[in-house]
C-alpha cells in the first residue's frame, strides 16, 4: 500500500511539474510574441516619422500644379510631371552648385580627417605635461556655440595675414571672404566644423588598440611614422569611415559658416538660403510685376529642398553598410 501511495504521489508531482512547465512555456512564448509586436510597432513608427517628410517632398515634386488645387489628390498625383525638377535646375544653376558642393565637401572631408587622425593619435599615445588640459580645450570646442566666435572668425579671414608677411608684400591684408580658402585652411589646421568631436572619436579608438602592436613593430625596426601608417591606420578604418562621412555630410549641410564666408550662392546650403528669391525672379516674366502663384512657388521650393538632400540619400544607399559596420566597430573599440 505504501509503495502504491508513493508511486501515486510521485505521479501527481510529475503531473504538476509538467503542467507548470507547459504553463511557463506558453507564458514565455506570449512574452516573446508581445516583445516582437512592440518592437515592430516602434520600428515602423520611427521609420514612418523619419521617412514621412521625404515621401511628402517626393510626392509634391512630381505633381502638376493642377493637382495642388485638387482636394482629392493627397499622395499619388493624377498628373505626373518632371517639370518642377527642370525649373529648379535652370533657376538655381543646379549642376554648377552640385559640383561646387561635392568638391568643397570632399576637400574639407579629406583635410579634416587627416588633421584629426594625427591629433587623435597624438593625444592617445603621447603624454606630456598639460596634455590633459590641452585635450580638455579640444573637448571644450564642442560646447562653444559658433555664434560666439562669429565676429572673430569673419575678421580673421576678412583681414587675413600671416605674421605680417602678406601686409609687407602687398601693403594690406588679404581678404578671403567669398572664397573657399577659409574652409580649406580651417580643416587643414584642425579648426574646422566639429573638429573636436572627430579628434575625440579618433583618440578613443586609438586607446583601444593594444600597445603591444606598436612595440612589436618597433622591435622589428619600424619607425614611428611607419608604425602609424602600416599598423595603426589600417586598424583604424572603422573610425576613419565614420569621421569622413560625418565630415562630408556636416559640411554639405552647413549653412552657418557658408552664409558667413560666402556672399554668393556657390554651394548647396547657401543656395537654399536664397532659393526663394532666385525662383521668384525666374518665374516672374521680365518687365512685368505679375507675381507667380504662391502654391506653385512653394512647390518649386519644395523640389529644390528635395534636390539638395537627394545626393546625400543616394550616397547613403551605397555606403550605409560600411557606415553601420564602422559605427559598431568603433563603438566596441572606443
Amino acid at each position: 500500500m505504501k509503495t502504491k501511495a508513493a508511486v501515486a504521489k510521485r505521479g501527481l508531482v510529475n503531473l504538476l511539474w509538467e503542467r507548470m512547465a507547459k504553463g511557463s512555456f506558453w507564458i514565455n512564448k506570449l512574452k516573446s510574441w508581445l516583445w516582437i509586436f512592440i518592437r515592430s510597432v516602434l520600428i515602423c513608427g520611427i521609420s514612418f516619422i523619419i521617412l514621412y517628410p521625404i515621401m511628402i517632398k517626393v510626392m509634391i515634386a512630381i505633381k502638376d500644379p493642377i493637382d495642388m488645387y485638387d482636394a482629392t489628390v493627397v499622395w499619388i498625383p493624377k498628373h505626373f510631371t518632371l517639370e518642377n525638377f527642370k525649373v529648379v535646375i535652370e533657376a538655381l544653376n543646379y549642376p554648377k552648385i552640385l559640383l561646387n558642393t561635392v568638391l568643397l565637401s570632399g576637400v574639407v572631408m579629406f583635410l579634416q580627417t587627416f588633421s584629426c587622425v594625427l591629433a587623435g593619435y597624438g593625444f592617445s599615445r603621447i603624454k606630456f605635461r598639460g596634455s590633459g588640459l590641452l585635450f580638455g580645450c579640444v573637448i571644450f570646442t564642442i560646447l562653444v556655440p559658433p555664434q560666439t566666435i562669429m565676429i572673430p572668425t569673419y575678421l580673421q579671414y576678412k583681414n587675413f595675414d600671416i605674421l605680417g608677411i602678406v601686409s609687407f608684400i602687398q601693403g594690406q591684408p588679404l581678404s578671403l571672404i567669398n572664397s573657399y580658402w577659409p574652409f580649406i585652411i580651417s580643416s587643414a589646421l584642425g579648426m574646422g566644423l566639429k573638429t573636436g568631436l572627430f579628434v575625440y572619436i579618433f583618440r578613443q579608438f586609438f586607446r583601444g588598440i593594444p600597445l603591444e602592436l606598436e612595440e612589436a613593430a618597433l622591435v622589428d625596426g619600424s619607425g614611428t611614422f611607419g608604425t602609424f601608417t602600416k599598423i595603426i591606420l589600417p586598424n583604424a578604418i572603422p573610425s576613419v569611415i565614420t569621421v569622413t562621412l560625418f565630415s562630408f555630410v556636416w559640411q554639405w549641410n552647413d549653412s552657418y559658416f557658408t552664409g558667413l564666408i560666402l556672399n554668393d550662392a556657390k554651394v548647396m546650403s547657401s543656395m537654399m538660403s536664397t532659393a526663394a528669391a532666385q525662383i521668384f525672379f525666374y518665374l516672374t516674366p521680365p518687365g512685368e510685376w505679375v507675381k507667380p502663384d504662391p502654391l506653385y512657388l512653394s512647390m518649386i521650393q519644395n523640389t529644390a529642398v528635395l534636390m539638395a538632400i537627394l545626393p546625400l540619400i543616394i550616397m547613403y544607399l551605397f555606403v550605409q553598410r560600411h557606415f553601420v559596420e564602422s559605427m559598431e566597430r568603433s563603438g566596441m573599440v572606443g
